[in-house]
């Protein structure tokens, strides 16, 4: 037989038969996560962050990390199928169930599941402050998205999306209710030099936060430091720290007033750390990611979140280390009439380290490395909430940032200007969240 001619048969052969194969898989229709844009998580986040802000402080007493950690995994886990780079947290996080498997063959709306995972824990996890506050909000957009994504893909793709994403939700939660279940039943304050005192004479808050099971096994290893040695030498590092406080409180100016209100967080506010879900709110809005990449970081920043805050309280209920105002009105300023006070109220809790310095470098560290080190950005909490900061009732506005490290270095400082924290419980307080937050990097993997 001619062999040119069977080359040019089998050309042909090639041609029909292995092109249209090649062309079918190009064109196959992409049902991936990535698809679709984090309107829903978005939208979500604006109600959860609409119920966490009060007008007089925190009236529920819960913790919000737990909020951002759970309800990150659940939207996580529920659009997981349609994230083909990436694995599941089960066996990774501490005591995480098993996940279910999606049916195989049929399609996902990812967009209704996530909304369904979503949905859930917010009614689950923010039960005490639904019924208070936005019950309204939380039914409108549940049954509105509902209503859309049932008439983009029909009936059974939208009710068997929603119906895996309510069972990871259903799961999560489940979970989560059994991560402080070995706290202590007793505690005893201690005394002596340097140790913590209460302003008002109140118990300690939170004494118990620190026995929260971590989420990641592991991720407070070698995170936590000693706290400076007490010493009323003038010459001491304790002294200086404590002695800059009170020195800065003196000449604060309306900006470090401002700062250091912006990052209060109470009456009016976000409490007890609801401001950085406020900060992923904002991160979703400014940078505009899929739905997979916002869904990767709600889970990644809310788990290392809720560690931080468990070091946190470990190492603040460990050390018992006292407050500035203690020390300034018996060694550094005893005679003063009245005594001296800081610019904004003491918590009740000890001082070392700073809470708001592991929580931005916690979140400082995990936003950089997913959306650029140098990138700008803008803390929109307080923009049109009203206060007064000495010069009459003025609107907070915004903070605007040329990077994640920035704003971690600016809400850090705002303790100090407070007259809340000396200096060395906020530099350690910033290396704390670091070590925490690169712990869980190292002992999480999301991708395959």
């Amino acid at each position: 037989m001619n062999l040119p001619f069977l080359k040019k048969l089998l050309c042909t052969l090639i041609v029909v038969i292995i092109l249209p194969v090649a062309c079918d898989e190009d064109d196959a229709p992409d049902t991936s996560a990535r698809k679709y844009s984090s309107e829903v998580v978005e939208r979500w986040l604006e109600v959860q962050t609409s119920m966490l802000y009060v007008a007089t402080g925190n009236p529920f007493g819960f913790n919000p990390s737990r909020y951002m950690a759970y309800c990150g995994v659940a939207l996580y886990e529920a659009i997981l199928p349609g994230m083909p780079s990436y694995r599941t947290l089960s066996g990774q996080l501490t005591e995480m169930p098993a996940m279910p498997n999606p049916e195989s063959g049929v399609e996902y709306y990812w967009p209704a599941a996530a909304h369904a995972a979503l949905g859930t824990m917010t009614q689950k996890f923010f039960s005490p402050v639904t019924a208070a506050y936005n019950e309204q909000a939380v039914t409108a957009l549940r049954d509105g998205l509902n209503t859309q994504y049932r008439s983009e893909v029909g009936d059974a793709v939208f009710e068997r999306s929603v119906a895996f994403g309510e069972e990871v939700a259903n799961l999560i939660f489940d979970w989560a209710k059994s991560d402080n279940a070995a706290w202590p039943t007793s505690y005893t304050v201690p005394t002596g030099n340097g140790i913590w005192k209460s302003e008002t004479g109140a118990a300690p808050v939170n004494p118990y936060w620190g026995y929260n099971r971590l989420i990641v096994t592991g991720s407070l290893d070698n995170a936590i430091s000693p706290p400076l040695g007490y010493s009323t030498d003038a010459s001491s590092p304790y002294y200086v720290n404590m002695n800059e406080v009170y020195t800065v409180s003196k000449s604060l100016t309306h900006e470090q007033k401002l700062i250091a209100k912006y990052f209060n967080d109470s009456n009016p506010g976000y409490p007890a750390g609801a401001h950085y879900l406020v900060t992923l709110k904002d991160v979703i809005n400014q940078f505009d990611p899929d739905l997979e990449k916002a869904a990767y970081t709600y889970a990644k920043l809310g788990i290392t979140m809720l560690d931080a805050s468990t070091g946190s309280f470990k190492a603040k209920y460990t050390h018992w280390a006292e407050r500035p105002f203690s020390y300034i009105r018996t060694v550094i300023d005893p005679t003063a009439n009245p005594a001296w006070k800081p610019f904004l109220a003491t918590p009740g809790f000890p001082d070392f380290p700073s809470n708001h310095a592991i929580f931005s470098s916690s979140l400082a560290y995990v936003l950089a490395g997913i959306y650029g080190s140098n990138v700008p950005f803008t803390d929109t909490a307080y923009d049109g909430v009203t206060a007064d900061i000495g010069n009459g009732p003025e609107n907070l506005g915004s903070r605007h940032y040329e990077s994640f490290d920035a704003m971690m270095e600016e809400i850090s400082m705002s303790r100090l200007y407070g007259g809340i924290h000396y200096r060395y419980s906020c530099e350690e307080g910033k290396k704390q969240g670091k070590k925490t937050a690169q712990n869980i990097e190292a002992k999480v993997n999301f991708l395959k």
